[in-house]
Parts: C-alpha cells; sequence; structure tokens
C-alpha cells in the first residue's frame, strides 16, 4: 500500500534530499507526480496498514505514536525545502496509481491551497488561566461579627467564591481577546482548535484558549515577541507559543482519500488523533 504524507510541488532537490530518508515502518520516501504536483509516499505492508489490520493498530498507542512521529519527520523535511500540504494521518491508498488518480483528480484544489499557504509557517498560541495562588486566606476563615453564624458564614464564603471564579473567568476572556488580536495582527488566518484537558493540557492553569495562526515567514519572531509581551501584562495568565509548524491547521480540504466504495480506500485515525495529529505526536 502506499502511505501518504502530503502534497507538494517536486523539484531535483527535494527528490534528493528525501531519498535519503526512512519514514513510517522504516520505509524509503519517494514522490508520486501528477499535473506539476507530488505526493510524499512511501510503501507499506497491507498486513499493518490494511483496513481490518489498521483497525486494530490504531488502538496501540506505542505503535500509533511512532507513526506520528515517523509521519511528522517527513512532513518537516518536505517543510525546510519547499511549501507543503500536510495530510492526515494513516491516509492510505492501495498503490501508487490510486494516489496518481487522487492527485490528478484535485490539483487545481491542491494548486490553490499551495499558492495560498507559500511564505507562511503556522505558529500554536495557548492561553492558561492560572489557579489563584495557594495559602489564600479562605473566605470562610472571616468571621466573628456579632450577626454572624456557621450558617451565615458558609453562605457568604460561597458566594465570594462565586464571585471570584466569575472574575477570574472574565479576566481569562478579556485576556483571550487581547491575545487574539495582538496576533490577528500579525497573521493571516487563525484556527481555533478544542481546549485541552487532562494529561493533554501541560503546565499550571486551566486552557481557556487554542488557536493555530498563518503567519508570514519573516514576521514570525515579531509575531513571537508581540504575543509574549501582551502576556506579561495580563495577571493571572501563561501564554505557550510554539513553531513555526508546517500548517498542519490550515489545509482546508484534509482528506485525500476516495470516498468511493470501488476505489477501496482507507483513510481512518486512531482515538488519539487529538494529540498525536494535531500537535505532531507530543512535539508541539
Amino acid at each position: 500500500m502506499s502511505y501518504s504524507y502530503a502534497v507538494t510541488r517536486p523539484d531535483a532537490s527535494l527528490e534528493e534530499g528525501l531519498s535519503r530518508m526512512r519514514g513510517v515502518a522504516g520505509a524509503p520516501v519517494r514522490l508520486v507526480r501528477a499535473r506539476g504536483l507530488a505526493v510524499v509516499v512511501s510503501p507499506v505492508p497491507e498486513s499493518d496498514f490494511g483496513e481490518t489490520a489498521l483497525k486494530a493498530r490504531l488502538e496501540d498507542l506505542d505503535w500509533l505514536e511512532s507513526v506520528a512521529r515517523a509521519h511528522h519527520a517527513v512532513v518537516e523535511a518536505v517543510f525546510a525545502r519547499t511549501t507543503v500540504l500536510p495530510l492526515r494521518l494513516a491516509t492510505l491508498h492501495l498503490d501508487d496509481n490510486r494516489v496518481r488518480d487522487m492527485l490528478d483528480r484535485r490539483a487545481d484544489e491542491f494548486a490553490w491551497l499551495l499558492d495560498q499557504l507559500a511564505g507562511h509557517v503556522e505558529w500554536g498560541v495557548k492561553v492558561y488561566a492560572l489557579p489563584s495562588a495557594p495559602g489564600s486566606p479562605a473566605p470562610a476563615a472571616v468571621s466573628g461579627a456579632a450577626d454572624t453564624s456557621p450558617g451565615r458564614d458558609y453562605l457568604r464564603s460561597r458566594q465570594r467564591q462565586r464571585r471570584s471564579g466569575e472574575d477570574a473567568w472574565r479576566a481569562a476572556h478579556d485576556a483571550v481577546l487581547s491575545i487574539d488580536a495582538a496576533a490577528r495582527g500579525l497573521a493571516v488566518d487563525r484556527v481555533q482548535h478544542r481546549l485541552q484537558e487532562g494529561e493533554l493540557a501541560t503546565g499550571p492553569g486551566y486552557n481557556v484558549s487554542n488557536n493555530a495562526y498563518l503567519v508570514p515567514r519573516e514576521r514570525g519572531e515579531e509575531f513571537q515577541s508581540q504575543l509574549l509581551g501582551a502576556g506579561e501584562n495580563l495577571d493571572g495568565i501563561r501564554v505557550d507559543i510554539t513553531g513555526p509548524w508546517a500548517p498542519y491547521s490550515f489545509t482546508a480540504s484534509d482528506d485525500a482519500s476516495d470516498d468511493t466504495d470501488d476505489a477501496q480506500e482507507t483513510h481512518r485515525e486512531g482515538g488519539a488523533e487529538a494529540e498525536i495529529t494535531e500537535r505532531k505526536a507530543g512535539t508541539q
């Protein structure tokens, strides 16, 4: 089977560089060309990547992570040399002829997207609302007035806690708007991702915004500096900026498989795709 990583415009330098790479399952990397474009592919065994086998494999998170890391490494190698349209993890076709047919059918769409993304990179921006400093006196500890009772103290404590929580989230909301405004002053596009919770959220605080921005490559340092500066002026907020990355979030048409049954092509993602595809197996 043919495992597809990305769409790009081919040249001799790119082909030579990829010829020394190994991708998913340690397989060599090559280009499948059509209509002035190319899909970066590797041959993979149907015993592991056929539809039935892949469903089982996608439940194995260690295997899935190794595939995602190899996938990302190939995309980044192309991105280092030219504009790239990353495809989703585990985009598969029966053979190179199927890849070529797909590329021929959608060449105009892919060419337009490559033109839009040329000279641009992706930056990830997460905003976190930080918890209250430990050791702060609990509102319930404030008592002793003549008209207080345990019941009244409890109700007042809950009211203070609720107001404090509402104030914190209102401040976080205002901070997100401020940081987004700074980002969009330099970016040409934005994609909002779902918030990260549990093990996917790293560092202190609660994730209140998780955006990707498409930024001209030459303005990357300015983008990073401006957003970090905006975050420093906001109390109770942490800003996490990552990049520059290949424009994973801005591939408007990221399903490059054939929807027809007779094509017998497979395009699947596992339950762990949230972090493995979106965040490149933890590297972002």
